[in-house]
């Protein structure tokens, strides 16, 4: 049953032993397998649940369980985001692994082939921003090539600092710091230092409202549920990805912060001043196209929105793209092995398919992008939420009349 609460002013919604209303037993009519746990008690479930979009994910070595062709669950509720009432699986797998595959702590440590492709990346985009000074800004060589080149290297940049967060660059944590603030140079805006906190908060709390700041917002889910929203998020989701982080939880600054606003300062100065201002546009045009309709930004959205009715918040790529890409679409593998360099989550995979090659995977990041906008199962509210930590205590979820679902606090 359901019993609803006020607490500090908010609405809150005591799950006690949830019965599915009579939407939900049509949509259950056929999965009898599901765990509809993991969905939260939503009562808004579309009925006419036969006439869905077709699946969307693969399933390397389809299974009893799931056959890679049917949806194993039922459509989202698009009210409100999927509250989690489960620990993130990555935990869970990771012991599980190492109790089956004890070798797999041969994998891990740094790369040192990391510091060589960031150089290259680097003196590329250097070069051909100092190249098109005298090409105007607007002209199609110009974004032709800042689509093209610049938004691929600019991309692979934001994944060598990704990658160097996890201090997979050198053994050293400051080593590893320098050379985040020298890939963070052809960016154009300093972020490494900002992103690193963020992105091991979203590690060590995946899913947790008000910390993992890769959630979208209430705001961003009442603004943006339908096509032409997800359609501004997917072309302005670098926007989103780099303010959001500011409204939902502030950072305390550090040293390195500082070292990586005044290396950029100091860069992008000494570009004006030298070259004139293209240079720079360029350089911030690869920025702006890495993470709008772009088919390396694909798995923005592939990595962690939740699709096809599946019970799994996590999603994984092995197509050719990773190749441009960090390894990143191993998404999964690299969740459950931060510590495992890019070069080497190709072994894990093979080292554990029994663990792997069962999970739902994408295809292709560039359909992502488009079935994200066009599909109506999937959008801002398809993606899985889970209480603090230390508000699960509490036994509390925020309902989805609540004013907002994020919890600023640090």
């Amino acid at each position: 049953m359901h019993r609803e609460g006020r607490s500090h002013g908010r609405h809150w919604l005591y799950l006690l032993k949830p019965r599915p209303t009579p939407v939900q037993t049509a949509a259950m009519a056929g999965h009898e397998d599901t765990d509809f746990s993991y969905f939260g008690g939503a009562e808004t479930l579309p009925l006419n649940v036969d006439k869905r979009t077709p699946r969307r994910t693969v399933v390397v070595a389809p299974s009893k369980k799931d056959d890679g062709r049917s949806h194993p669950g039922p459509p989202l509720d698009p009210a409100d985001f999927l509250w989690m009432m489960t620990e993130e699986p990555h935990r869970t797998r990771r012991t599980a692994i190492m109790k089956a595959h004890p070798e797999v702590t041969k994998l891990m440590g740094y790369e040192p082939l990391t510091k060589y492709v960031v150089f290259g990346v680097v003196s590329l985009q250097v070069s051909i921003a100092i190249y098109l000074r005298h090409t105007h800004p607007l002209s199609w060589t110009f974004l032709a090539l800042a689509y093209i080149v610049g938004g691929t290297a600019n991309h692979n940049l934001f994944l060598a600092i990704h990658e160097i967060t996890h201090n997979l660059a050198f053994r050293g944590v400051n080593a590893n710091k320098a050379l985040a603030v020298l890939a963070n140079l052809p960016i154009g805006v300093p972020y490494a230092a900002a992103f690193k906190r963020y992105h091991l908060e979203h590690h060590k709390h995946l899913g947790e409202d008000g910390i993992d700041t890769d959630l979208p917002t209430r705001f961003e889910l009442l603004c943006l549920n339908n096509v032409l929203g997800k359609t501004f998020f997917a072309t302005f989701q670098i926007f989103f990805y780099a303010l959001r982080p500011t409204f939902v939880r502030a950072q305390t600054l550090t040293k390195w912060h500082f070292i990586n606003v005044v290396a950029q300062a100091i860069f992008d100065y000494i570009l004006v001043r030298t070259f004139g201002v293209k240079p720079l546009l360029y350089l911030l045009f690869s920025s702006f196209f890495a993470g709008s309709l772009h088919p390396c930004a694909g798995h923005f959205i592939a990595e962690h929105y939740v699709w096809d009715g599946l019970n799994q918040e996590t999603y994984s790529y092995y197509g050719a793209l990773n190749l441009l890409a960090y390894n990143v679409g191993y998404h999964n593998e690299h969740h459950d092995f931060p510590s495992i360099p890019w070069t080497r989550l190709p072994a894990l995979r093979a080292l554990a398919p029994e663990f792997y090659d069962t999970l739902p995977s994408h295809p292709s990041w560039p359909m992502v992008i488009i079935n994200f906008i066009r599909d109506k199962e999937v959008g801002i509210f398809a993606r899985a939420k889970r209480l603090a930590k230390a508000s699960q205590l509490t036994g509390m979820v925020p309902s989805p009349s609540s004013s907002s679902c994020n919890d600023t606090s640090n």
